[in-house]
Order: structure tokens, then C-alpha cells, then sequence
């Protein structure tokens, strides 16, 4: 019996749909685990189409990571509305961030897990990408401390480690809310709302935690 023709499509939509596959096939088997067998199958092409579209396992993963980091950054920026209250542009900006997660699993496993864990160049797409979200919360810390009027002029330093705080938090979250039955996107930005909001909100009012004084005799570490 001879091959099995595949119904033809405009390139685009192909390599679409082998992104696709690799995504979910990476995402819950591995980098290392998975096979491009297994992507050509579930793809429903054959691997020497896989190659000849996208060259090697290595750019083939590398494709997954660009589009599914693009993909977060577009629903972040996308689920914040700049005429809110800064508080409602943090709520929105995490709502967006946790529904995409939650939605994407495979892909947000193959961002969070899998890139980071197989080689500098990997890790160094998803850097690129967490880079772009750090300086959008940014902005957003910088406006809710202009909106307040109390402080618009907080040490850049303190704001991008606030920042840098924040992104992280959520994305450990992230992992959590998708590996325990019930949680929802929502639930989960409630939780980071809470968790941040209070803190930023007094510091945004001028009442910043201090650590204690040292007192004679106590070690410094």
C-alpha cells in the first residue's frame, strides 16, 4: 500500500499545527523523553516534513518556546486595561496571566520547566520573555506610586525588585494552581492579589516595612 497523502494546506497552518504537537508532546513527556515520531504522528505528517519545516529537535523546541512565550505576553498585555485604577490594571494583568497558564498547560510547562533545565539557549528565549513581563509590572508598580501620590519616585532599584518579586511568586503560583485539582485562574490571581497588593498598597502610602535595628551583640550574617 503506498503512503497515506496528507490533505495539503498552506505552509503556515502545517507548521502550526506541528508546533502544536511538539508543544503538548514536550510539555508532558520532556525535552529529552520526547520523540519526533511522536510530534510527526500526533501531528499527523510525517517526520521528514517535521525536519524539512523546522530543521532539528533543537529549533523545533526553540520555535515552541518563541510562540508560547509570545503568546503570554500577548494575553498579558491584552488583559490589562490603562483607564483602570492601578490595583484593577494588577488584578486584570494576573487574571490574564493565570487563565493563560491554566488554559496552556503543556505550554506553560515547556516554558517554566522544560526550557529552563536543557541548556542556556533555551533558558535564554524564556529569559527574553520574563524580561518583557518584569518591565511591564514595572510600569505598572511606577503607576500605581504616581496614582497614589504619596511616593511617585520609589528608588528604581526597590521597584525592580518588587517586580521581579512579584513575576516570580506568580509564576511559582502558576505551577501550583496547574498541578492541583481545583484551583482556578481566578482563585489563583486572588491569592497573588492578596498576597502583593497589601504590601504594595502600604508601601505606596509611605508605610514601608522596616527591618528591625541591630541591637549590640546580635550576629550579622
Amino acid at each position: 500500500m503506498g503512503a497515506v497523502k496528507t490533505k495539503r494546506m498552506p505552509r503556515a497552518v502545517r507548521e502550526q499545527q506541528m508546533l502544536d504537537a511538539a508543544v503538548q508532546i514536550f510539555g508532558q513527556r520532556g525535552y529529552m523523553a520526547a520523540s519526533m515520531d511522536e510530534i510527526a504522528e500526533l501531528a499527523g505528517v510525517s517526520k521528514p516534513l517535521v525536519y524539512l519545516y523546522l530543521n532539528s529537535k533543537e529549533d523545533l523546541f526553540t520555535a515552541c518556546i518563541r510562540r508560547e512565550s509570545q503568546a503570554l505576553v500577548e494575553a498579558v498585555r491584552a488583559g490589562v486595561r490603562p483607564d483602570l485604577p492601578a490595583d484593577r490594571q494588577l488584578w486584570e494583568g494576573l487574571g490574564a496571566f493565570f487563565a493563560h497558564t491554566a488554559e496552556n498547560p503543556d505550554g506553560w510547562s515547556v516554558l517554566h520547566l522544560q526550557a529552563r533545565t536543557h541548556g542556556k539557549p533555551f533558558a535564554a528565549e524564556v529569559a527574553a520573555m520574563r524580561e518583557e513581563i518584569v518591565a511591564f509590572v514595572t510600569q505598572l508598580i511606577l503607576a500605581a506610586a504616581r496614582e497614589t501620590h504619596r511616593d511617585p519616585d520609589l528608588p528604581e532599584r526597590e521597584v525592580a525588585g518588587l517586580a521581579e518579586a512579584l513575576v516570580g511568586a506568580a509564576e511559582s503560583l502558576a505551577a501550583w494552581a496547574n498541578a492541583t485539582p481545583g484551583v482556578t485562574a481566578r482563585q489563583a490571581a486572588a491569592t497573588m492579589m492578596n498576597f502583593a497588593w497589601a504590601g504594595l498598597g502600604d508601601l505606596m502610602a509611605g508605610r514601608p516595612w522596616s527591618p528591625p535595628e541591630e541591637q549590640a551583640g546580635t550576629p550579622v550574617g
